[in-house]
């Protein structure tokens, strides 16, 4: 740690022992070992008037407070999918749209989903259970259609995002307002700390599956067919479904609902709804994202067990469709070590960090925050729990 910058009697730059000294080294001073702010004291610099006497520290230049730029590519690509969203809209609303194009628009938006919930998310980006290559091939394949990126940079920020979660390393930080962690961040330039986190997180994993670093590094092509040509392509063909109605139909309705869906998880489950299993952290629990987003918006759970297959306490299909999806291919055997919570490790976390709407409440803090399964900082408790009840 840096000495105080204060004390000149401390050399700024090194705690070593002296090589003339003749005692040995002790540790450096509480006040030696004060932490200096990055966003103040770290940039300080000493300076002298012209008649040789010390001046004030002054902040140096490189410490400007961060702004974002706005990367206009992804602005004006999101510009065009909401206002391609109302086109479509006009169709649906007015019945010029066939029934076949708005159930196939219906079917595509579900599916895709699932792509995210069950693979990009679940699978990818927490390892909360693991699957065989058919049932990973299957997920790509919905993952892809979405359109939100390659399941490797999905998954990558995901876990940046519940490692320093509500911080300035997080991709998303609800802490700067609604907008910017609904759609903002899709279109400003990361904070530095972001890009830094982004460099430390544990990748190997998917960067040794084959099925996602093949999807990563043809993505073009993927998305040009499966997101747009597929999508649009099968009404006109199958049904003579009019092609512009079916781009603005099924390209941006279906992506730009899939979109904002993903994106409310950002926002509405960090901002409004209970916190029954750590009330000193952002995420909540919100039963109509949880419902809209097929069961990721139990979020205050989630947090708090990110390697839970389920990412909920909540057992109902109804509520969790994504755990249906997973637990229906477990039994063909393509899905298997399913990760899960036992109920008194809940009650245990709910009764210590909870805000008491599940159970009791208490003054302690939620301390020790990790990405999902594989995180070297999960506590002994939960992981010797996790082999227990691992299917």
């Amino acid at each position: 740690m840096a000495p105080d910058i204060a004390d000149p009697s401390v050399d700024p730059t090194s705690h070593q022992c002296s090589s003339n000294t003749s005692t040995s080294c002790t540790a450096p001073s509480v006040v030696q070992q004060r932490i200096v702010s990055s966003d103040t004291k770290a940039n300080l610099v000493r300076s002298k008037d012209d008649n040789n006497n010390q001046i004030e520290p002054k902040e140096n230049a490189t410490s400007e407070e961060f702004r974002p730029q706005i990367r206009w590519p992804d602005f004006f690509a999101q510009l065009f999918l909401h206002l391609g969203f109302l086109i479509g809209l006009w169709y649906l609303v007015t019945l010029q749209a066939k029934l076949y194009t708005v159930l196939w628009t219906i079917f595509l938006v579900w599916a895709s989903g699932l792509g995210i919930t069950a693979g990009a998310h679940r699978l990818w980006s927490h390892k909360s259970y693991k699957a065989k290559w058919p049932l990973r091939l299957l997920l790509m394949f919905l993952f892809t259609i979405c359109g939100q990126r390659d399941a490797y940079t999905w998954a990558h920020d995901h876990r940046v995002h519940h490692k320093y979660s509500e911080t300035d390393a997080d991709p998303h930080n609800a802490k700067r307002g609604f907008f910017f962690a609904h759609v903002g961040w899709v279109f400003l330039t990361p904070h530095p700390e972001v890009v830094a986190k982004r460099k430390i997180i544990d990748m190997s994993d998917l960067e040794a599956d084959p099925i996602v670093m093949w999807q990563k590094r043809y993505y073009i092509p993927l998305f040009a067919l499966l997101v747009i040509g597929i999508p649009v392509l099968v009404p006109y063909l199958y049904w003579s479904e009019n092609v512009w109605i079916a781009f603005w139909v099924c390209f941006t309705v279906r992506f730009t609902t899939t979109l904002n869906i993903a994106f409310f998880v950002n926002s509405v489950a960090h901002m409004f709804g209970n916190r029954p299993y750590d009330k000193n952290i952002s995420p909540v629990e919100n039963l109509s994202v949880a419902i809209a987003a097929m069961g990721e918006g139990w979020h205050n759970y989630h947090h708090v067990f990110p390697w839970d297959y389920k990412t909920g306490e909540l057992g109902s299909y109804m509520f969790n469709v994504t755990t249906g999806f997973i637990d229906a291919f477990a039994k063909l055997g393509w899905a298997y070590d399913r990760k899960s919570v036992s109920p008194q490790i809940i009650e245990r976390r709910a009764a210590k960090y909870g805000d008491g709407t599940r159970f009791l409440t208490d003054e302690c803090a939620h301390k020790d925050p990790v990405w999902g399964f594989g995180d070297k900082d999960i506590s002994k408790d939960d992981l010797d729990e996790i082999e227990m009840l691992q299917n």
